[in-house]
C-alpha cells in the first residue's frame, strides 16, 4: 500500500468514525477525542486504539461493537480490530475545538 492509500483510507476511517456518537455525550466519538490511533499495515488490516471518557462506561460494549462493525464494513479495510486502552486517560483536553463548541465549553 502506496502513502496515498493509506491516507485515503484512514480519512475514510476517520469519516466513519464521526458518525459513531457517544451515547452519553452529543458528541462523535472522534471530535471527543477517544480514538488514540488509528494504524492500517501493507494489507489493509486497520487496528484502532480508542478510549472511553470512563472506564466503567455502561455503554463500553455497544460502542466497541459500533466501531469494530462499521470499520469493518468500509470498502478497502481486510480486517478491523478494536483495543480499549486506558493510558493515557481520557480528558476534555483531548476534545476537538468544535467538540467544545458543540458542549459550550468554549
Amino acid at each position: 500500500m502506496n502513502p496515498e492509500e493509506r491516507m485515503q483510507l484512514e480519512a475514510e476511517i476517520v469519516k466513519t468514525l464521526k458518525l459513531i456518537f457517544d451515547p452519553e455525550i452529543p458528541v462523535n466519538i472522534y471530535d471527543l477525542g477517544l480514538i488514540y490511533a488509528i494504524d492500517i499495515d501493507d494489507d489493509k488490516n486497520v487496528e484502532i486504539k480508542m478510549t472511553l471518557t470512563a472506564p466503567n462506561c455502561p455503554m463500553a460494549d455497544q460502542l466497541l461493537d459500533e466501531v469494530f462493525r462499521k470499520t469493518n464494513m468500509i470498502e478497502g479495510v481486510k480486517k478491523s480490530k478494536v483495543n480499549l486502552v486506558f493510558d493515557p486517560p481520557w480528558d476534555k483536553s483531548l476534545m476537538s475545538e468544535e467538540a467544545m463548541l458543540d458542549l459550550g465549553l468554549l
